[in-house]
């Protein structure tokens, strides 16, 4: 396994990250996969207080418990659940977010948070308010590194200008190049490390059959996949092409890859044995399909 410095911060993390959002709800088999992840030389863990309403921070707690100084384990906050469980509500207030991080520390069964992460964000959050109590929980000691999860140009921006973040979380894939106008660069000018998620498009540049996918219909979807699929054959997998495209661009400091099964996550580890694409071969998995660009959230 590979490993990448996490923006500015001394974070070393694995450049296959490993996304507990599509963990069950059978912990025996989850503790397997998280443990057999960090056997192959993952040491990145991505969830949230969001996910399976907090038992999903509970389920990496136990796993990773015994080596958890050797990790580097990441959350987000907020999205609150309702009172009666249905559905949730955007809430980046300070006395909600003090509160949030006392329950995920608990549920990770950890002293600290590697990387605190606000899940959204819009222009009209109280930015200067959110960014002090972060600063906040790192002088605690409750947190060691802050970022965001956001695709808005106008929302990263705003962070990159006024706030101390080492990450943001985006999505970004061959389907995806959406970051590529602006962000990627402004992030990597800054010294922000960028968290890739969707890097697979939901399976389908892996195994999933063809359908429209953002502005992409199903025609140019098998058209992209046929290309990964040709570039793939003896030395890498369509899951390592479509994550080695990713794993280019020199923003990225992980790719964050939902796992949900041993052969999915061999497959994924295994991206870092894999030959590095060629000039020939980026160039022509970026011409299979027009670039696209953010309709909303630009200025």
């Amino acid at each position: 396994m590979n490993y990448r410095q996490l923006g500015s911060s001394p974070l070393q993390v694995s450049e296959i990250g490993f996304g507990c959002m599509s963990l069950g709800e059978n912990q025996v088999e989850n503790e397997r996969l998280i443990k057999k992840a960090i056997d192959l030389g993952i040491n990145f863990f991505d969830t949230a207080d969001l996910y399976q309403k907090g038992n999903n921070e509970i389920s990496l707690g136990k796993a990773v418990h015994a080596e958890r100084n050797q990790l580097v384990v990441a959350t987000k906050v907020g999205n609150q659940w309702k009172p009666d469980g249905n559905g949730w509500q955007w809430n980046p207030g300070k006395e909600y977010i003090l509160d949030a991080v006392n329950r995920s520390l608990e549920r990770l069964q950890t002293d600290y948070i590697d990387l605190y992460q606000l899940h959204g964000g819009t222009i009209e959050d109280p930015i200067d308010d959110i960014i002090e109590t972060f600063e906040k929980l790192k002088q605690q000691g409750k947190i060691r590194f802050y970022g965001i999860s956001s695709i808005r140009p106008n929302v990263i921006r705003e962070y990159v200008k006024r706030s101390g973040i080492v990450s943001v979380m985006m999505q970004y894939s061959l389907l995806d190049r959406r970051p590529e106008e602006e962000s990627l660069s402004l992030l990597l000018d800054n010294k922000i490390g960028v968290l890739a998620r969707g890097s697979l498009c939901k399976g389908l540049l892996v195994n999933k059959p063809a359908t429209s996918y953002l502005n992409y219909n199903e025609d140019q979807v098998s058209q992209a996949v046929k290309y990964v699929q040709n570039l793939s054959a003896e030395s890498r997998t369509a899951a390592q092409t479509a994550l080695r495209f990713v794993l280019h661009h020199p923003a990225i400091s992980s790719a964050v890859v939902g796992i949900s099964s041993i052969s999915q996550l061999e497959d994924a580890a295994a991206t870092s044995t894999t030959p590095f694409l060629t000039e020939n071969e980026l160039r022509t998995l970026r011409q299979t399909v027009a670039v696209n660009y953010y309709n909303e959230h630009r200025g």
